[in-house]
């Protein structure tokens, strides 16, 4: 087992196999370490320039990871500087959760219920394990969640994570994948906190139980607009202050309230559908809390998740 270390690796003990991501701020690679054989994750992140060292997305995940070591959080094991480039170096999950939901698509399955249970239950433990830190993620989605062939998922991508304070600061508003956007957002509140995270996790639970995105928006107002559809509109009685919020406009569509999409009519738990519509509360403040979703009653009987 290669032990998390900082900086003291060399970048010739890594064999890279195959590219299996790109994004913004880097390249992920399957590598292979070779004192031991063992795969990692090698995630590549250019220098813009000498003078501008580690990117801050980079910084902020390297903080954020050195903080939370949880079994359902992804391990952070080495970080090598060069000199126009640095890699991470984390351990290997062999795929992602958005993955395997097309690929269940494909086999017109979905997540096998107990699994999906489990997932949800795991997830709950890693953002109450950050939340608790004071650490947000901000950008929770499905490609950012890593799962192995053992049942176990894990959070991975804090680029966009943040440590807060009481009292609570601004925030830019230039996070989180549409899909999984909390509406306080969408609407353009200056201070947010952990429910953006409980409504990301909301979306993405509702989908590994139905295999279809809830809000699958195609722009910020499209995106209102999915959510007005299954919530209704917000009014001041189901949300407090909202039509004081910079985007809210008096003239949005009045929308009565809906149901999550279900295409292909798959059986959902009372139970279940209860956690999710907990997590998309319009209100933050009435939004639940990862804390209160691991009593929730969904993961009654469930010991072997605690």
């Amino acid at each position: 087992m290669i032990k998390a270390k900082s900086g003291t690796q060399d970048l010739s003990n890594y064999k890279r196999c195959e590219k299996v991501g790109e994004g913004t701020y880097g390249i992920v690679y399957k590598a292979k370490y070779r004192p031991t054989n063992e795969f990692v994750a090698l995630k590549k992140i250019r220098l813009e320039g000498e003078d501008d060292g580690i990117p801050p997305t980079s910084l902020r995940e390297i903080c954020s990871l050195k903080e939370l070591a949880h079994p359902n959080i992804v391990k952070l094991i080495d970080v090598i500087l060069e000199k126009t480039r640095v890699y991470l170096v984390f351990e290997f999950l062999y795929m992602d959760l958005k993955k395997y939901i097309d690929d269940q698509k494909e086999q017109e399955s979905r997540i096998d219920r107990s699994l999906a249970m489990s997932y949800s239950y795991q997830l709950c433990q890693a953002l109450d394990f950050c939340h608790t830190r004071r650490i947000i993620h901000r950008d929770l989605k499905p490609q950012n969640l890593l799962i192995d062939k053992q049942g176990i998922i894990k959070i991975a991508d804090f680029g966009l994570a943040r440590s807060f304070k009481i009292p609570f600061r601004q925030l830019t508003h230039e996070v989180v994948t549409m899909w999984y956007r909390a509406p306080e957002i969408l609407l353009g509140k200056e201070i947010y906190a952990c429910p953006v995270d409980c409504w990301s996790l909301g979306a993405i639970i509702g989908e590994m139980l139905t295999n279809v995105a809830v809000f699958p928006g195609d722009s910020e107002i499209d995106q209102l607009f999915k959510i007005f559809r299954i919530l209704g509109t917000p009014q001041e009685r189901t949300w407090p202050g909202v039509t004081e919020l910079q985007e809210f406009n008096v003239n949005f569509p009045i929308f009565p309230k809906g149901q999550i999409p279900n295409p292909d009519g798959f059986t959902l738990s009372k139970k279940a559908l209860d956690l999710v519509m907990q997590f998309l509360i319009y209100d933050p403040t009435r939004r639940m809390s990862t804390t209160r979703a691991l009593q929730h009653p969904y993961f009654d009987g469930q010991e072997i998740f605690k």
